[in-house]
Parts: structure tokens; C-alpha cells; sequence
């Protein structure tokens, strides 16, 4: 549900309102900005010029290279590992199993993963780890897939694969190439912090996220090798949507309800990218406060700004974007919307 109210000052960020019985108890502030793939503004609110750590959210663009190096043929790496490439999963067994399987494949064991370990994010694949008396691994951790292409390009092209994670390694410097040419930005002086999973993480403008997921939309004026990688990602992540995600997670449900025509990826801190490939428009937001539940809602209002969503898709992303809150006793206590100050 969207609810708009009036507000002459420019651009101004929005409000995720969390309502309980007549009262807004929580108020989050969403910035965000709506591009194509000329660099063209459509649409934005709030502070879309300082530089935000895109975080998880990058991820497609970050798997551009393991394509355009050519070490996804030389690996036969399946569409579906391609979607893994660009996942936070959920350390589900298809996931875990997926990438155990992928490193296999290049001649390494989870021990070459350099991510780190943590418990599967998924509840019921934690219990069951837990109850079958084992320890979670790397392969568990939600970035395990993008590193495994990491670990893939680096074999294609004999880099050395430790410290693969570091900023100057050849892996690192490719995807800031990647994303200078998706930005328009020369990104040598940007912030630069450490990602959860141990990689560098760029500051970056939401106006350049937002271009930059445009151009991956909407790959038309890029060399053909690029557009290639860039439609080869969005149907890979179109077609096996879990990989990306998991099970009860946003990212699974917009990315397969859609049907390609949004790629959308969340990242940590209250971040969200989506490319809408047939409109040329790509979308970055940020909620300042960095709660997810709010750019998830957020994420969902802007879409029905701009018209993409139909009734398929809604009744896939709803529960997610158009939360009711219930309490224990699964009684209706209020709901989460968005509200427009324009």
C-alpha cells in the first residue's frame, strides 16, 4: 500500500511507516534513485549523491567477470551456479551442495573459500545441521557461491588463489574495472571498507547504482561480449531464482515471479538494486537506518510507482513488501506501507 502526501521540498527521502492499531510506531527513511541507462535521473528521493556501500547488492555485476574471462565455459559452470555466483543464500543443503560441488570441479576443497563461516540463515537448515551434530563450514556462508566464481576465474586465468579476497589481487581490481564502467565513476579515491564477507566494499552513489544497474538491464550500448555476460546473469537468475536466495527470502520471489523483467538484489545495511531489463531502468535504494524491512517495503513501493507490478507478481512479493504484523496470537495488529512526500 502506497499513501501519498504532500511535500514542496525537493526531492526529499520517503517514509516506511510501521503502524500499530491507529498509530505510526517506527518511521524509517528510504533514499533511492530510479535511472536508465543514459545516466538520466527518472525519478529520486533523498540524498542520492553521497557515497553508500552498496554491500551484497553489487553482486551481479561483481560475477560479470567470471563470464567475460571465460573461465564459466572453461568450468562449464550450469546457469544455475551462475545464480549462485551472485547469491547471499541461505545455506540451505542445495546451496552448500552446489558450491561443494562447483570447487570440486576446479580442484579445491571448502578450505580454499576465504569468506568465512557462520550458521545457515535458514532456520530449518540450521536446526538441521545443528541436530545432526555437525559445525557449519564456509560453504554456509552466504557469499560462498561469489566467492567459489572468485576461486573460478583465478584458476581459469592461474592467479594465485590466496588472497583472492584482498583489494589488490587481480580479482578485486577486475570488478572495480566492472564497476567503474557500469558507474561512470572513477573510483580510485572512494571509500573502500571490508564487506562481512571479507572483500573490499566501494562507496558509491545511489544516482551511479542506479545507472549502473540500468546499463545491466539495458546492455544495448556495451560491447557485445558484455551485453552477452549481462543477459546470460538475468536469465540464470531469472530461471533458478533459489539459488540467489532461499527459502522465504524476497530475492527468491521477486527474481522467479518476475519472469526477467526484474533482477533485483539486496545487500546489507538496508541496500536494494533491481534492473528492469525491458523498461532500461535500473533502481538503487538505501534505507538510512539500514533496516532491512524497511527497503524491502521500499523496494516494492517504487516498483508500483513506476508500473511493473502485476498480480502474479504481488501475490509472490506481498508478504514481503506489504507486510501485516500479527502478533502471537496471530491477531492483525498493524502493517508496514510506504508513504511519498511528493
Amino acid at each position: 500500500m502506497i499513501n501519498h502526501s504532500s511535500n514542496n521540498s525537493a526531492s526529499p527521502p520517503f517514509n516506511v511507516e510501521v503502524t500499530r492499531g491507529p498509530m505510526v510506531e517506527s518511521r524509517h527513511v528510504v533514499s533511492a534513485a530510479v535511472s536508465d541507462s543514459s545516466g538520466k535521473i527518472v525519478r529520486s528521493w533523498g540524498n542520492v549523491e553521497d557515497p553508500v556501500y552498496l554491500r551484497s547488492a553489487i553482486k551481479p555485476l561483481q560475477a560479470l567477470p567470471l563470464i567475460e574471462s571465460g573461465a564459466a565455459d572453461a568450468f562449464n559452470v550450469s546457469e544455475k551456479e551462475l545464480s549462485l555466483a551472485c547469491a547471499s543464500h541461505t545455506g540451505e543443503p542445495v546451496h552448500v551442495e552446489a558450491v561443494t560441488a562447483w570447487l570440486d570441479r576446479l580442484g579445491l576443497t571448502i578450505d580454499a573459500l576465504e569468506c568465512g563461516t557462520h550458521w545457515p540463515t535458514y532456520d530449518p537448515a540450521a536446526r538441521a545441521l545443528a541436530s545432526s551434530g555437525q559445525e557449519p563450514t564456509a560453504a554456509h556462508n552466504n557469499c560462498s557461491g561469489k566467492h567459489s566464481g572468485f576461486l573460478c576465474t583465478a584458476v581459469h586465468l592461474k592467479e594465485s588463489i590466496k588472497g583472492y579476497i584482498d583489494r589488490d589481487h587481480p580479482v578485486q581490481r577486475r570488478i572495480v574495472t566492472v564497476l567503474e564502467d557500469f558507474t561512470d565513476l572513477d573510483l580510485s579515491n572512494a571509500p573502500v571498507g571490508v564487506d562481512g564477507c571479507s572483500i573490499p566494499t566501494i562507496g558509491i552513489p545511489l544516482q551511479h547504482a542506479a545507472l549502473a544497474f540500468a546499463r545491466f538491464a539495458d546492455p544495448s550500448k556495451l560491447s557485445a561480449e558484455r551485453a552477452a555476460a549481462c543477459a546470460r546473469l538475468q536469465k540464470a537468475i531469472s530461471k533458478y531464482p533459489e539459488m540467489i536466495a532461499g527459502s522465504d527470502r524476497l530475492c527468491t520471489a521477486i527474481n522467479g515471479a518476475a519472469n526477467g523483467r526484474i533482477v533485483a538484489k539486496v545487500g546489507a545495511e538496508g541496500v536494494y538494486l533491481a534492473a528492469l531489463p525491458k523498461a532500461g531502468i535500473g533502481i538503487a535504494i538505501k534505507a538510512v537506518d539500514g533496516t532491512t524491512r524497511a527497503v524491502d517495503v521500499a523496494l516494492g513501493a517504487i516498483l508500483d510507482e513506476i508500473g511493473i507490478l502485476d498480480d502474479d507478481i504481488h501475490r509472490a512479493i506481498d508478504p514481503f513488501v506489504r507486510p501485516i504484523l500479527r502478533n502471537r496470537n496471530n491477531i492483525t495488529v498493524g502493517e508496514i506501507t510506504a508513504t511519498f512526500n511528493d
